[in-house]
């Protein structure tokens, strides 16, 4: 009787291991599956926190908040997935708002405007792929020598000041319109779910998002077998510029002013996001829908505790707690898959 309760209490012990294995290897294989379901618990718990958070306009307003630093955190993960990260995106992406409502305000067509400044974008932070990748510098350092670049350009080129936007393709982002006549959206919102959806299959389905990976995991490994890595990383950082340079034309649609002094945390606020969503800060895991979950759940936090009255202090407090959480789950899963 004895050994039979031993052998029953043993063969409990060994399935209870072998789910809990189980249900690791399953979010390590999914990184996405860990925000996404902190998302929806905060989602449930401010609902019944608040009177106001649980309605449709409120979720609208939520993913209208969120569409700018998404999609900077949209270009960030491209390049944190090459195992580097991206301090100037915020700042290129100013840098852009400035460049496009000056061009229009000195009579260049709008279209015209826009392209200028999205391949100006796009060249800056092409710029640190290419010390990146030629030099060998540490992107950390790249990008926080091109945010101190950028945001004196920024300053120096708008002459301390803020510059309205004239009226027209620059703003048109932020047309409004309603969905089965209820549900509001902008066409900033379609904008971000172009370039979310188109970003999502370049990585998932195309041999260039197999190489960003590659490079990001293992970029020795990725070089024997072929993969030029200078190359890949100055392209994801020229994609990635071209992104902010979008990022920046919705800004615009957001707030009809371009302000040198706009955006000063967005390049934190991205990193943020991009983390919260799964992507590994050490490279080759993690992607487009862990980040879109990210920006989600910054924006409904950020909103959720507002509607609670709570300081923005502790807001930020909760944020920082949260990132330091993911990048401590992240460390653990790569240590138990290794």
């Amino acid at each position: 009787m004895s050994m039979s309760t031993t052998k029953s209490g043993t063969t409990a012990t060994v399935d209870t291991g072998r789910r809990s294995d189980s249900v690791r290897a399953l979010f390590a294989r999914n990184p996405v599956l860990g925000p996404t379901a902190a998302l929806l618990v905060a989602i449930v718990f401010f609902s019944f926190a608040t009177s106001t958070f649980a309605n449709v306009d409120n979720f609208s307003f939520i993913v209208q908040q969120s569409i700018v630093v998404g999609t900077l955190a949209l270009g960030q993960t491209l390049v944190i997935l090459t195992s580097g990260i991206d301090l100037a995106n915020a700042s290129i992406a100013v840098f852009g708002t400035l460049l496009m409502t000056r061009l229009a305000t000195g009579h260049l067509p709008g279209p015209v405007a826009m392209i200028v400044a999205i391949v100006a974008c796009a060249a800056v932070a092409t710029l640190s792929g290419l010390l990146v990748s030629r030099i060998k510098l540490p992107p950390f350092i790249v990008t926080l020598g091109m945010l101190a670049v950028m945001t004196a350009v920024t300053n120096l080129y708008s002459k301390g000041t803020t510059w309205p936007v004239p009226d027209g393709l620059l703003t048109w982002l932020g047309t409004s319109l309603y969905l089965f006549g209820r549900v509001q959206f902008t066409m900033g919102m379609v904008l971000a779910a172009v370039l979310f959806a188109v970003t999502w299959f370049v990585l998932a389905k195309t041999g260039w998002g197999r190489h960003v990976y590659a490079v990001g995991n293992e970029p020795e490994a990725a070089r024997l077998t072929g993969i030029h890595i200078d190359r890949t990383l100055v392209s994801v950082y020229l994609v990635a510029g071209v992104i902010y340079g979008f990022a920046a034309w919705m800004a615009l649609g957001r707030t009809p002013t371009a302000d040198p002094n706009a955006y000063q945390t967005g390049n934190l606020d991205s990193i943020t996001a991009v983390v919260i969503g799964g992507t590994s800060l050490f490279g080759g895991r993690g992607g487009v829908l862990g980040t879109i979950v990210g920006a989600l759940i910054v924006a409904v936090l950020r909103s959720g505790l507002t509607q609670m009255g709570i300081d923005s202090n502790y807001q930020n407090l909760a944020t920082g707690v949260l990132v330091i959480g993911a990048v401590a789950f992240d460390q653990a899963t790569r240590r138990r898959s290794a």
